[in-house]
């Protein structure tokens, strides 16, 4: 067989920190932080603060066993090598399945943003384009394509920088002295104006824009020095999550009253309008074109790692599991990339309502994988314990943060129950369970009769 049997270890310290932070950050903050604001008001802040605690402390445990054992495949090798066979059949595919529905999602949205520049131009064009141009990169190599998410991760969070600095100067260069300056915080109100309901509704709904920070977890087999760069990569993202999330709410809610913020566009082209920048919405429109072609790019990585990681446990076709000269597992980012063109069919029988669905299975599939890591997380310690191994990288407040983050995770379905958008999501969470158990053990029994 001539294709090498390694991955390449081409991710340096800068491309994890990027890819890290840039999974994190999508449209779910630039558009969908209206949503969340309305919901919560001014203690939206303490929701996007609340999921990223919790999300920091599932990525520390994902961390802690990806150092120890650094692998393509990531948290659905290990739920197979700790929890069992169908933990990780389930956790591999179900994360496949996931960034299936956000690439369609992202492909969907560079289609729509696209049409602000040239309206006549038909969405499945762009979304044509960005799938060729986006599949090439990721067929290089994984340096090539580290590089590229550097960039386009670093557009994003320039962006978020500048708002949160032009937002800031708007505070304090205007009539009123600090703190009251930030009076809208607890005004209209207050700061609760919806009660503890309303935050918990929100916290469900801001789950979505941490999808996609677990990738860390699976750069793991192609970074360069995983003992020290995956460790740093995610101590640093709880900050800049505070950062970028936490602030920008802050500066949002101080500067309007919560019940304006984005009435008549997005709270990010209100803020550079109102210093004079006359091309605001301009501006947003290729931040944003920037994040989906970036998300894009992750999923297309992402899924093809996943593939190859469930081929060589012979949990996905034989061929998925070849990589090419340059160590890139070139037929997987062709079917991962080849299946994201459903959603043109899809755009096309159902325009202007697919991007909600989508989006609301594809945070029911980001919790699966999250609880997955979490409950793999106390197999790989007690097994630890067992053998009296001791790990490089420790998760904090084991075995208490795990059960937390299982419960807040519950707690996430509940409400998403209590969305009407996101309602229908859960009820095919245990249908999308059946399937993953009825493709499983098709697969168990496929192989008894060899």
């Amino acid at each position: 067989m001539s294709e090498p049997t390694k991955m390449k270890r081409g991710l340096k310290n800068r491309h994890l920190q990027m890819i890290a932070l840039g999974g994190a950050i999508g449209t779910g903050l630039f558009y969908g932080s209206t949503s969340t604001i309305a919901l919560a008001g001014p203690a939206v802040m303490l929701a996007y603060l609340l999921g990223g605690i919790v999300i920091f402390f599932i990525m520390r445990m994902l961390g802690e066993m990806a150092v120890d054992e650094p692998v393509s495949g990531s948290f659905s090798h290990y739920a197979t090598k700790y929890w069992g066979k169908f933990p990780g059949f389930l956790s591999g595919w179900n994360y496949w399945f996931n960034y299936v529905l956000v690439s369609m999602a992202e492909l969907t949205a560079v289609g729509i943003y696209m049409q602000f520049w040239y309206p006549d131009l038909p969405q499945w064009i762009a979304a044509l384009i960005c799938l060729v141009v986006i599949t090439a990169i990721n067929l290089i190599n994984v340096k090539i394509y580290g590089e590229f998410e550097f960039w386009m991760a670093l557009i994003k969070i320039a962006a978020i920088v500048l708002m949160i600095v032009l937002g800031l100067y708007l505070l304090f260069s205007g009539p009123l002295s600090f703190p009251d300056n930030f009076h809208n915080i607890w005004e209209n109100g207050g700061f609760l104006p919806n009660g503890w309901w309303g935050l918990a509704m929100a916290t469900a709904v801001v789950m979505f824009s941490f999808g996609g920070i677990e990738l860390i977890g699976i750069t793991a087999g192609e970074a360069e020095n995983p003992d020290k760069t995956i460790p740093r990569a995610i101590n640093q993202v709880i900050w800049r999550i505070l950062l970028f999330y936490v602030g920008t709410m802050a500066v949002l809610m101080a500067l309007w009253p919560w019940n304006k913020v984005g009435v008549d566009a997005s709270p990010f082209v209100q803020i550079f309008s109102n210093v004079g920048v006359v091309a605001a919405a301009h501006i947003l429109n290729f931040v944003v074109l920037t994040a989906a072609v970036s998300v894009y790019n992750s999923a297309i990585y992402s899924n093809s790692r996943m593939l190859y990681g469930l081929a060589s446990k012979d949990e996905a076709p034989e061929f998925l599991g070849q990589l090419s000269g340059r160590g890139v597992p070139v037929k997987g980012i062709f079917v991962s990339s080849g299946i994201t063109l459903i959603c043109v069919a899809l755009n096309y029988f159902f325009p202007g309502k697919i991007f909600m669905y989508l989006m609301s299975i594809a945070t029911i599939a980001a919790t699966i994988s999250w609880m997955t890591i979490t409950i793999t997380h106390i197999k790989f310690r007690k097994y630890c314990q067992e053998h009296g191994k001791k790990t490089k990288f420790q998760s904090p407040l084991y075995p208490f943060v795990n059960y937390v983050c299982i419960l807040f995770l519950v707690g996430v379905w509940y409400f998403m129950l209590q969305i009407p958008d996101m309602e229908l999501a859960v009820y095919l969470l245990p249908v999308w369970l059946l399937v993953l158990w009825l493709g499983y053990w098709y697969r168990e029994r496929s192989h008894q009769k060899e």
